[in-house]
């Protein structure tokens, strides 16, 4: 009897790390959980065909999100990692309520990672439209202490300048330049870049903030979070060997490819295409 629940433990141990997004962005998650954990398979959906999530309304995001957790089911994962803020704030605690497996955003990480670095506790944070619109970082972020000030600023445009590669241009200083200059004069000591495509836009936000202001990276939060739930879960692999690595988009697997290998820093394989309005 001892050896079968071994050899099921094993089983699920063997099982993929589940990761969706509303489209590429959620790489920056996937990258930070290959590195910290290697040996482990992870499937990744990115939904191309229906991004971008942060101007849907919320009950749409609760639909699409658990449309994206049943197809990453079927793919027998152990967990799963919502690697998107606008799902992570208004579908997290929807999916977690109707499904029998563990499940983590990129909210709770991305707050803890603040709450460490700051200070003067006087934090900014940044995201889509409505990510900051639902307070889900504010709220995390007084889970943790009452006694912050939380200044909050939607960067909408961040997202396509991250999406079509432009990291290093003129035009990307610019915007960042306007979007940025009201944060820094609210003297923050931290800003959380929440959402995933803005850490692909580090070195521009961070030569405008400065090096006073402390960057929080919630893909490096939240595979950090990732790890330490799979070991307390007992779900952590036990493979010596590097970890396979699965990729599914609902449209455009050609240029979510070509983006994609920028954002990883590496080539992809196949890009499967799935429909998930089947799901």
């Amino acid at each position: 009897m001892k050896s079968k629940i071994s050899r099921i433990a094993n089983d699920h141990r063997r099982k993929a790390i589940g990761v969706f997004d509303s489209g590429i962005g959620g790489l920056t998650v996937a990258k930070e959980i290959f590195k910290l954990l290697p040996n482990e398979d992870v499937v990744y959906f990115g939904d191309t065909g229906r991004y971008p999530y942060g101007p849907r309304s919320p009950e749409v995001v609760k639909r699409f999100s658990r449309q994206d957790v049943n197809f990453l089911l079927e793919q027998g994962v152990k967990y799963i990692v919502v690697a998107c803020n606008t799902a992570s704030s208004l579908a997290l605690g929807y999916i977690q309520r109707i499904y029998n497996i563990p499940m983590l955003g990129v909210i709770e990480p991305g707050a803890r990672g603040a709450i460490e670095k700051t200070v003067t506790k006087r934090i900014g944070v940044i995201g889509t439209q409505g990510t900051i619109n639902s307070l889900a970082y504010e709220k995390a972020l007084r889970n943790f202490s009452g006694s912050l000030q939380i200044i909050s600023k939607a960067c909408p445009l961040f997202v396509a300048l991250a999406e079509e590669g432009y990291i290093d241009q003129p035009a990307t200083r610019l915007i960042a330049q306007d979007y940025l200059t009201e944060l820094k004069k609210k003297n923050i000591d931290t800003l959380i870049l929440g959402c995933t495509h803005y850490p692909l836009l580090k070195q521009p936000i961070a030569s405008i903030m400065g090096e006073k202001v402390k960057l929080v990276d919630s893909a490096e939060e939240t595979a950090k979070a990732t790890r330490k739930a799979l070991i307390d879960l007992d779900l952590l692999s036990t493979s010596q060997t590097a970890g396979k690595r699965k990729f599914f988009v609902s449209d455009t697997p050609e240029k979510f490819k070509k983006i994609g290998e920028l954002f990883l820093g590496q080539k992809i394989g196949k890009v499967g295409l799935v429909d998930i309005n089947s799901y």
